[in-house]
């Protein structure tokens, strides 16, 4: 991961369909909630657009997001909650990994939140580390 880089791409060493399901028992492993999972190709079929396969797994650690709901100047961060992990298939017939760097996001907010924001983000690399 390069310095500085606010959205993390990883390729996976599995097809997509596990990839997925591994995301989500690691999650589930690390106490996070996996409140849904948006499948982005089946939501755009039915517009009548069709691209690869994408799901948007959607995962919340209510240690982390109770840290920050609970405090009133803080409780603005919510708009970056639940953290999200997208898996993707490119033209290469790979699967990937994509999610924000929230550690590296958050270096301008105020400590509290920054230091919650950081360890939400550490945990979350550990969980795609399961796959790559």
């Amino acid at each position: 991961m390069k310095t500085g880089q606010i959205v993390i791409e990883q390729k996976s060493k599995y097809g997509f369909d596990k990839t997925v399901q591994l995301l989500t028992a690691t999650a589930e492993k690390f106490e996070w909630k996996v409140p849904f999972v948006h499948d982005l190709q089946q939501s755009l079929a039915k517009s009548g657009k069709t691209v690869k396969p994408v799901k948007v797994i959607e995962i919340c650690k209510p240690q982390y997001s109770g840290k920050m709901l609970e405090l009133n100047d803080e409780r603005i961060i919510s708009v970056m909650m639940p953290c999200r992990i997208s898996v993707y298939e490119k033209d290469d017939g790979k699967t990937y990994i994509g999610l924000v760097n929230m550690a590296e996001l958050v270096s301008s907010l105020p400590a509290k939140m920054a230091s919650v924001m950081r360890a939400a983000s550490e945990e979350t690399l550990e969980i795609v580390q399961a796959v790559v």
